[in-house]
């Protein structure tokens, strides 16, 4: 690869997250700052193998910071799996005059990154955008503060209709392989237990917290329970709870894909723009083959071997708090 960089591509992957608009307009702007060209790829990576590009100017992002998803499109793509798949892109890349990347996305994304950079050494900076949170190198991802903030609303509302009738409600949230969302929302939404993927479920603990709120006369209880639970997700937990327990009458409410759309807030407004101009600065930099984040509040760099394989802790300090606060 040639090291000099003159024009950059943009390209988002994987699932969408609210934050991934202010990204892009922040590369774009950015990279047109320092005099650079830019070009939209659409559909991700399976838009490099069809060659589907865009040029983006200024005004192309344009009145587009406070919308949800990304004007991008996004998909997965099974052929980038295989070489022959790659090799396309990247002749494609070539041909388009594209000399580095800058990937918004979550594991998978930089998965193929890493591989990528392997085989053709094209540099490459990550931006985080997944709701869930869960990548090592990054106090938030794009869209985790969006996301929890619609649960959030959902879980006030259905707390009205929960201490109306004296109900006990399970909300499922999303998060596969964390329980990141899981577990904000619970403690912001005062939920009385919080079921998550990073441990194991107890229905005894569970039973005997409901029984306890119960015997302090509470009109209602709220259980949040992430979607990756060990326990089978929110309506096979119910049942079990309803079978040992029917002091409420039991509703279950699955969040679902909601808490993927909507308008981004401040703060992944913020965070897409100060990730993208740093992901465009450290491309002309030198850096490569690493995710941009913040740590401490403060940008910091991750290599994309990191980012997929370290694990992401969940913040223990959180779930005591969680548990302390639910009587």
């Amino acid at each position: 690869m040639n090291n000099v960089i003159e024009k950059i591509g943009v390209f988002t992957s994987g699932g969408d997250a609210p934050g991934m608009n202010a990204a892009i307009r922040a590369v774009v702007r950015t990279a047109i700052y320092y005099h650079k060209q830019v070009e939209g790829i659409l559909m991700g990576y399976e838009g490099m193998i069809d060659a589907q590009f865009i040029p983006m100017h200024a005004r192309s992002v344009s009145n587009i910071i406070h919308r949800g998803g990304t004007i991008l499109k996004t998909a997965r793509s099974e052929n980038f799996k295989t070489k022959a798949g790659r090799q396309l892109a990247y002749d494609n890349l070539r041909k388009q005059g594209i000399d580095a990347l800058v990937a918004i996305g979550g594991d998978g994304t930089f998965t193929g990154a890493e591989i990528f950079y392997g085989e053709f050494g094209i540099p490459m900076v990550g931006i985080p955008g997944t709701i869930d949170n869960d990548l090592y190198g990054t106090d938030f991802t794009l869209g985790y503060d969006t996301a929890i903030n619609t649960a959030i609303e959902a879980i006030d509302k259905i707390r009205d209709t929960a201490a109306s009738h004296s109900r006990l409600f399970f909300v499922e949230v999303m998060g596969r392989d964390s329980g990141c969302i899981a577990l904000a929302s619970g403690i912001g939404g005062g939920a009385e237990y919080v079921l998550m993927p990073e441990r194991s479920t107890s229905i005894n603990d569970l039973i005997q917290v409901l029984e306890e709120g119960a015997e302090n006369k509470k009109s209602s209880s709220i259980v949040i329970v992430a979607e990756g639970e060990h326990g089978g997700g929110a309506y096979k937990i119910a049942e079990k709870v309803k079978a040992r327990f029917d002091h409420y009458d039991t509703k279950v409410v699955v969040l679902g894909h909601i808490q993927r759309g909507g308008s981004p807030t401040a703060a992944d407004r913020l965070l897409g723009s100060r990730l993208g101009v740093a992901a465009v600065e450290s491309l002309l930099q030198g850096e490569s083959r690493k995710m941009v984040g913040l740590v401490n509040n403060k940008v910091a760099f991750t290599p994309f071997a990191d980012a997929t394989t370290k694990d992401f802790i969940l913040d223990k300090e959180l779930i005591r708090i969680s548990e302390l606060l639910a009587i």
